[in-house]
């Protein structure tokens, strides 16, 4: 019998209420950080989703979550018109593509027909409304991704990153398969470094196109392209619309009625055009972002309903919000909700579904009535409501910084109902540096950053030079200066807490996965004696080792952070964590995942060796089958605790909880 009669029946997950004294208990007075918190490690990753790519057809919604109690699987759900949820993709598929290693685009949907990329293969299946998966098509080194269907001429348009069996670099194209036959493959567009976003027009007769060359990313410069399709389905006659070396453009869309539409940055906001017969227009400017860096495929701020209107989620100062725009007049109308971070928004017939975090809602999927303006959580990232006793509210603080300037962050106090710290006593620090660099801090709900405040630390989100969602010029500070204005904005946020008497100047903290674990070991690096510890989670500790060996996506990268490589060798060095380990006299503790190709496990393990042989105290915890971001409930628990272990050794406090012994090398006795 097919694995399709028995599609499961998913009810939506129940929130997990905690609490842990009246609140009319007078509060216990107990050393920061050794706070007893209903926040559990266990409680964290329990029912906890990583929700994805939304495409809505009819009235059905379509995503990928990823499950860390499945070992970070990925799974297509649906939300069907009736209501009910269905797994899509049973047992032993992943719905995760591997183009750009950082993947997302990893199905398309059109007629209740899904294809979609399995991690193991990287081959597309195609994936029927009631039934298993069926092999579509795959080749030996090839990943897809962005894929649309091209109906009027039976066949798949999508980005194929094609990896050659000697190592050289990948080849990125946007091709077409076959949906009948044989699903031959044939090559459209080449010639550009990388090809996204492929959109077709109303009509069926026009491609819509980004690509870009080395050494841009994409939020440094894409360019937009338009081709027609000849009788054979080739595209042809292709023109420029937008974009160049130094203008950024993001997401393609067509409105009904065939006019492109994009978002560009040459303002110094990604504000929105529209483009038709050969003529561009300005729809809407303002000191709002209605792009995004383009980390992954598939990214969606806006999106038409069937009369033409836009609706968009711009943001402002950091902060998501949410319009309807006149596509004509470019007249703006706010949609009030609760959310402030809405990402992958996808407009249908009458409703919009999108991925929305507010300050007491973890990011979850949500479904808007466009008339009535009532929305519905049809899925949480979290299931873990906190009582109110014990959350922290983000408070958006611009403080600072070098060169006169300003920067921003937002900062949670140490809040458990239940305790109070000794009187004289301030808390803790932890500043936390996000990764990217080009990523955004943003005031949704975050259970990590709670289980922390719980047990007695502050927390400071920063929002570093470098940072989008505050406009291009801010989000360019960092070039050539990374290394340098993100760690000093971590280190002037920190200092300026401790001046207004919030926090603990001797007891500060920092942490960061990626680009952020670069920006705490150089923070421990090149401003000793600010922090007492720092945690990196699989950050960069040799740049020149980065720069050498990286995947396609990011293998010029630093040439705008720091300088173009072997050319600016000396300044990679000087900017290398690793090469001043003599400076740091600080505790390091470091998680990596052993699978990582976006920063290889030799950076870890070369800071730990380095650390190690400096005499400082230091501890390194990898994880098999972990790459870059941990997936998997396993490594998600052990690596939050273990730093709980390692901060209450070195800060000078006894954890309230029961947590595995760490090996930490160098450490005093006690």
């Amino acid at each position: 019998m097919r694995v399709g009669a028995f599609l499961r029946r998913l009810p939506l997950p129940l929130y997990a209420v905690l609490a842990m004294s009246s609140a009319d208990a007078a509060p216990k007075l107990a050393p920061y950080g050794s706070w007893a918190s209903p926040i559990s490690s266990d409680a964290i990753v329990a029912d906890s989703l990583k929700l994805g790519q939304i495409a809505i057809d009819g009235q059905a919604i379509y995503w990928v979550e990823g499950r860390p109690a499945e070992a970070g699987r990925n799974v297509l759900m649906r939300r069907r018109a009736d209501g009910l949820l269905d797994e899509m993709t049973p047992a032993g598929f992943n719905v995760r593509t591997g183009a750009h290693e950082y993947g997302g685009g990893s199905f398309t949907v059109a007629g209740d027909i899904a294809y979609f990329a399995n991690f193991k293969d990287q081959a597309l299946y195609l994936q029927p409304p009631d039934g298993p998966p069926q092999a579509f098509v795959g080749e030996p080194g090839a990943r897809f991704a962005d894929a649309v269907v091209d109906a009027p001429r039976a066949r798949l348009i999508a980005v194929r990153e094609a990896h050659p069996a000697d190592g050289a670099e990948p080849v990125n194209t946007l091709v077409a398969i076959g949906l009948e036959g044989e699903h031959t493959i044939r090559t459209l567009v080449s010639g550009a470094d990388f090809h996204s976003s492929p959109k077709l027009s109303p009509d069926g007769r026009q491609l819509a196109w980004l690509s870009w060359r080395h050494p841009n990313m994409p939020w440094d410069g894409t360019v937009l392209s338009v081709g027609q399709f000849d009788d054979d389905g080739f595209v042809t006659g292709v023109v420029t619309v937008a974009g160049g070396a130094d203008e950024s453009v993001f997401q393609p869309a067509w409105s009904p009625d065939g006019e492109l539409v994009y978002a560009s940055d040459r303002s110094g906001w990604w504000n929105l055009y529209g483009w038709r017969a050969g003529k561009s227009r300005l729809i809407v400017k303002a000191e709002a972002e209605f792009g995004e860096p383009q980390w992954e495929f598939g990214m969606s701020r806006y999106g038409f309903t069937p009369d033409g209107l836009i609706i968009a989620a711009p943001i402002r100062n950091g902060v998501a919000g949410l319009v309807a725009i006149d596509l004509k007049t470019g007249h703006q109308r706010e949609i009030a909700t609760p959310f402030r971070e809405i990402k992958e928004l996808r407009v249908g017939d009458g409703f919009i579904a999108f991925l929305g975090g507010s300050p007491a809602e973890a990011r979850s999927l949500v479904r808007l009535d466009l008339k009535t303006g009532q929305f519905e959580i049809l899925r949480r990232g979290s299931s873990l409501k906190v009582d109110d006793g014990y959350l922290s509210s983000a408070q958006p603080i611009v403080f600072p910084t070098t060169d006169g300037l300003s920067a921003h962050a937002f900062f949670y106090p140490a809040t458990n109902r239940a305790f109070a710290g000794p009187k004289g006593e301030k808390p803790p620090l932890i500043v936390l540096s996000h990764g990217g660099p080009t990523s955004q801090a943003t005031p949704t709900f975050n259970p990590t950053i709670q289980f922390w405040t719980s047990r007695g630390f502050a927390v400071v989100d920063v929002n570093y030079g470098g940072s989008s969602g505050y406009g291009r010029d801010y989000r360019r500070r960092l070039n050539g200066r990374w290394g340098v204005v993100d760690i000093d904005d971590c280190v002037n946020a920190a200092q300026y807490l401790v001046a207004q008497g919030r926090v603990d100047g001797a007891r500060l903290a920092i942490r960061g996965g990626s680009a952020g674990g670069y920006t705490t070991l150089g923070a421990l690096a090149f401003r000793p004696g600010v922090f007492k510890a720092g945690a990196s989670y699989y950050g960069v500790g040799d740049l020149e080792v980065l720069a050498r060996d990286t995947h396609k996506f990011e293998s010029r990268y630093l040439d705008s952070l720091i300088g173009p490589y072997p050319e600016a060798k000396a300044l990679y060095q000087a900017r290398s964590p690793v090469h001043a380990v003599a400076q740091i006299d600080s505790a390091v503790i470091l998680f990596q995942g052993l699978d990582d190709k976006v920063v290889p496990p030799n950076q870890s393990q070369l800071m730990f060796d380095a650390v190690k042989r400096r005499g400082r105290p230091v501890a390194y915890v990898p994880f098999a089958g972990e790459g870059h971001g941990f997936r998997a409930a396993a490594a998600i628990k052990r690596s939050l605790e273990a730093e709980l272990y390692f901060y209450g050794r070195v800060l000078g406090f006894t954890p309230a909880d029961a947590l595995q012994p760490l090996a930490i090398e160098n450490l005093p006795a006690d």
